[in-house]
């Protein structure tokens, strides 16, 4: 079991139990369209997609008239929804708000040492839906990144689909998730979302595959840097024996090659959006070995 300290987080927000999932959109059609895109653009292309679609969204509603794309400038039109009593299950806050503090505290430390100020991300945790400022977020996309916001959303029913379906239960397994999406987070503080939505713009699709691999694949190996670097309050590595078993089943659960085996029966690697099994364990397994985010290459 991962040794997360206990205590609160500023950082996080609980919107399990909310009513409606906090669907709400202001805009007119052409959010409601974005949020249909959305979860089809995350599973398919992921987070580069993701800017690209809303750097076209944004374009279009300029020039059309439309006035202000997903962040109006004048007073938003949303409302959060109303508080409802959370449904978050005492293990997945530990879980959830332990990775969350634990990365903070890592990355933070990285980023003064070379001399950079980390801006710390929040995480979200809801149900069934909520609404994101890159659009509506669905459980089906699965944990996500969202750029516009620096929120990372995940539905903590996930875990148990980690678990069931993909066959990969434990704590680290679920840290290993949150810590990817903080790497997200590191990548857009760097610049590197940015510089791989700017390749993809002058790529063909399976080109711009490899260049969202890329980009999937720093951010296994950040996770492993950040299990490398963590200590509890008390100096102690927080992995324990096994966890990192755990983490290297969960990263050979998900990859493209293991996913599109069980959903159509064959392999087809130019599609590929975040890696082949080996190719995720190996990530995760180098972050893991130097603890140094420079053996982190982002590689187009």
């Amino acid at each position: 079991m991962v040794r997360f300290d206990d205590g609160p987080s500023s950082n996080f927000e609980d919107r399990t139990g909310s009513p409606g999932g906090g669907l709400g959109f202001g805009g007119g059609g052409g959010s409601n369209l974005l949020g249909c895109l959305l979860p089809m653009v995350m599973s398919r292309f992921g987070i580069v997609g993701v800017l690209i679609l809303l750097l076209g969204y944004c374009a279009l509603t300029q020039l059309g008239g439309g006035g202000g794309g997903l962040l109006p400038s004048g007073p938003s039109t949303t409302t959060n929804a109303p508080a409802g009593q959370s449904t978050l299950a005492p293990e997945d806050r530990r879980i959830l708000v332990g990775a969350l503090e634990s990365t903070d505290g890592v990355w933070g430390q990285i980023f003064q040492r070379s001399g950079a100020s980390y801006t710390e991300p929040t995480l979200v945790a809801y149900t069934r839906g909520t609404q994101t400022a890159c659009g509506m977020g669905q459980a089906a996309m699965g944990p996500f990144y969202c750029p516009n916001d620096q929120k990372i959303y995940i539905d903590p029913d996930f875990f148990n689909e980690l678990s069931r379906r993909f066959q990969a239960p434990g704590d680290f397994a679920a840290a290993y998730v949150i810590a990817h999406e903080v790497g997200h987070h590191v990548q857009n503080l760097e610049g590197t979302l940015d510089q791989a939505q700017r390749a993809q713009q002058s790529l063909g699709k399976a080109e711009g595959n490899r260049v969202q691999v890329g980009v999937e694949l720093q951010a296994d190996c950040y996770a492993g840097v950040w299990a490398a670097n963590a200590r509890t309050a008390q100096g102690q590595p927080i992995l324990e024996p096994g966890d990192v078993e755990e983490g290297m089943r969960a990263a050979e659960a998900i990859g493209d090659d293991m996913l599109q085996k069980q959903s159509q029966g064959v392999v087809v690697p130019e599609s590929f959006t975040h890696g082949s099994s080996a190719q995720r364990m190996q990530a995760l397994r180098t972050g893991l070995e130097t603890g140094n985010p420079a053996s982190c290459k982002f590689n187009r």
